[in-house]
């Protein structure tokens, strides 16, 4: 099964060693930084993640683990 474009950026931000957590709270999606994460996370998502419009964004934050599952 083929993952969707905002699944395989959260993957790559994932992979590269990122410690962004979603919140989700009322159907209102945010981040935070739980763990330390590598240059190399936060340079791709200040790259290819936070210049994405509201929308996209969010849907990649839903595809990353949430602060309930840690």
């Amino acid at each position: 099964m083929e993952r969707t474009a905002t699944a395989q950026l959260a993957a790559d931000y994932l992979r590269l060693g990122g410690g962004r957590l979603a919140k989700i709270d009322d159907n209102q999606l945010s981040t935070r930084t739980w763990e330390h994460e590598s240059p190399a996370a936060e340079a791709f998502w200040n790259e290819h993640i936070a210049p994405l419009d509201e929308k996209t964004r969010d849907e990649v934050i839903s595809h990353l683990p949430t602060i309930n599952t840690v």
